[in-house]
């Protein structure tokens, strides 16, 4: 096959992969003009030939026929829709910044053509959405992952923020040695969970306030036979951060879906009366938890065990009598 010819079918590629969808097509004039523009001979069997190379090559290309025939590409690895989807999640991650949000949805409009591509370009607006800050996020996450599969420690800083807002190290800057056993993404947040030396046990960090995590030549602790990332999870961000018990809860007939969210459609209810229903799940009476109730308002009340109650109304009366 002749170097011109090889060139030729690249470009046709090229220009229907980037300028054509369902909406916006190419005729073969139009290509043969475009490869003229590149210094390329083609006439109407050429283009043809080549465009059965391409589908033979696995390319869906459409054929709209009519007094001048016009081709679009069909089939893409992935559709408008789940473009868009793919885009709208980026755009709205509180976990990446706005920088990193951008530079990705750019590379996601170079899998649609370019009148699609304009869709995706689109700003989002989520409410109330803060971005991260840290523009380095990108490569924390590869050095956790790299660490990971060499089971190797990281070390890095963590910070917090200051009564000024302004960025701190915890503990003087204290280096923290660590080995990573699993990244976790939770309310938006990344974050990893493994082995401390500092703490001397599993514990999790919030990715994006780390900084400088480099990888170290000692050997990760190894992880735990009994560590479930899926339990420790649940421990660490619902409501099981110390021992568990039995709470009785008596809920607004409205706060079913609220139930299910959070304790999964196989929790134990039972109708109270026309407008409540009773509960049954085991939690941690931790301040997470309470602080969880307490938001409805009245319209989740803890009805047993009476220590649960009675931790509730002492938060509470600390609270007023501050």
């Amino acid at each position: 096959m002749p170097k011109e010819t090889k060139s030729r079918i690249l470009y046709i590629m090229k220009m229907l992969m980037e300028q054509t969808d369902e909406e916006h097509m190419l005729s073969i004039v139009q290509m043969i003009d475009q490869l003229s523009v590149l210094g390329m001979s083609a006439t109407r069997k050429t283009i043809t030939e080549d465009i059965e190379l391409l589908r033979q090559f696995g390319l869906d290309i459409v054929c709209v026929r009519g007094t001048q025939n016009k081709y679009f590409v069909g089939y893409r690895r992935f559709e408008l829709p789940e473009l868009k989807l793919l885009a709208d999640a980026v755009a709205s991650s509180a976990f990446l910044p706005k920088k990193k949000s951008a530079a990705l949805i750019e590379k996601l409009t170079t899998l649609t053509s370019a009148h699609q591509a304009e869709i995706l370009s689109r700003e989002v607006y989520v409410a109330n959405r803060v971005k991260s800050e840290n523009e380095s996020i990108y490569y924390i996450v590869d050095t956790i992952h790299t660490a990971i599969n060499s089971k190797k420690k990281i070390q890095f800083k963590y910070y917090e923020y200051s009564l000024n807002k302004r960025k701190m190290l915890k503990h003087g800057g204290a280096v923290y040695n660590f080995s990573p056993y699993a990244l976790v993404w939770n309310d938006d947040r990344y974050y990893v969970m493994g082995y401390s030396d500092r703490h001397g046990k599993v514990v999790k960090f919030r990715v994006d306030r780390m900084t400088n995590p480099e990888i170290s030549n000692d050997a990760a602790v190894p992880k735990p036979k009994d560590f479930d990332v899926a339990e420790f999870s649940r421990k660490v961000f619902q409501m099981y951060d110390c021992e568990v018990c039995q709470v009785e809860l008596l809920c607004a007939k409205e706060l079913m879906k609220v139930i299910i969210d959070r304790f999964g459609s196989d929790i134990k209810t039972a109708p109270y009366d026309e407008n409540h229903f009773i509960t049954i799940a085991e939690v941690a009476p931790s301040p997470t938890f309470l602080g969880w109730v307490f938001q409805f308002e009245g319209r989740m009340k803890i009805i047993s065990t009476d220590h649960v109650r009675q931790r509730y109304r002492n938060i509470a009366e600390s609270i007023l009598n501050e």
